[in-house]
């Protein structure tokens, strides 16, 4: 079930887009505005994709009128978003640590589909980010078209961050020969659902974290 707040689609795309056309703070924006339409969708897949087309079609829209370079522009919002991915893995990460700790109801099978499902993250991200590239005018498909085809040439922080997690649980199971269809485990049974709902709360406490020292420094009385 969907947090009552969560932010719609058109919520989402409206912000990224004018997260964008302000041309100041392009990548802070869109991380945090990322971040913050993950945290509040169950860890899977599926939200994963709603929220990077949200936050893509939204940069791309904005970047048509955007007041600085639009290549420059598009890649401080792919930053953005990248970083606010990592962050997802890292906390689907630190759920698979806290469940395999406990061992309680917990099967190698429920690890290969939890890591299939995350192995998918980062082409996930770049084949949503590419669909949106393809639908884009004229202006942005080539630009954003560049920072795609540089990020795969260069690997994005969500990839690397799934990487360490699989490197890391690879003598739990047999992750080189992951199914991707394993993946549709990891939304049915108990063990998915107790999974989602342990990353998405670890990723809340890493954006809260985020958010608090900005909010500390706004409070604080001057001395």
């Amino acid at each position: 079930m969907e947090n009552p707040q969560t932010p719609s689609s058109d919520s989402i795309i409206r912000q990224a887009s004018e997260s964008v056309r302000a041309g100041i703070g392009i990548r802070e924006r869109v991380h945090d505005l990322t971040l913050e339409a993950l945290r509040s969708r169950r860890f899977d897949s599926k939200a994963v994709r709603e929220v990077v087309q949200a936050v893509s079609e939204g940069i791309a829209l904005g970047a048509e009128s955007s007041r600085a370079e639009v290549r420059q522009s598009l890649a401080d919002a792919f930053r953005g978003l990248d970083e606010a991915l990592r962050k997802s893995a890292e906390a689907g990460q630190t759920a698979l640590r806290q469940i395999v700790a406990t061992g309680r109801g917990f099967t190698e099978n429920d690890l290969k589909a939890a890591l299939a499902s995350m192995k998918r993250l980062e082409e996930d991200f770049l084949s949503t980010v590419t669909q949106v590239a393809d639908a884009a005018g004229k202006t942005v498909q080539p630009e954003l078209r560049a920072v795609l085809s540089e990020a795969r040439r260069t690997g994005t922080e969500t990839g690397r961050q799934v990487a360490s997690t699989l490197t890391e649980f690879a003598q739990r199971a047999s992750v080189a020969s992951l199914d991707v269809t394993l993946a549709g485990l990891q939304a049915a049974g108990e063990f998915g659902a107790r999974f989602a709902l342990l990353a998405a709360g670890v990723l809340g406490g890493i954006a809260d974290a985020i958010r608090k020292p900005e909010s500390e420094s706004s409070t604080k009385k001057p001395v």
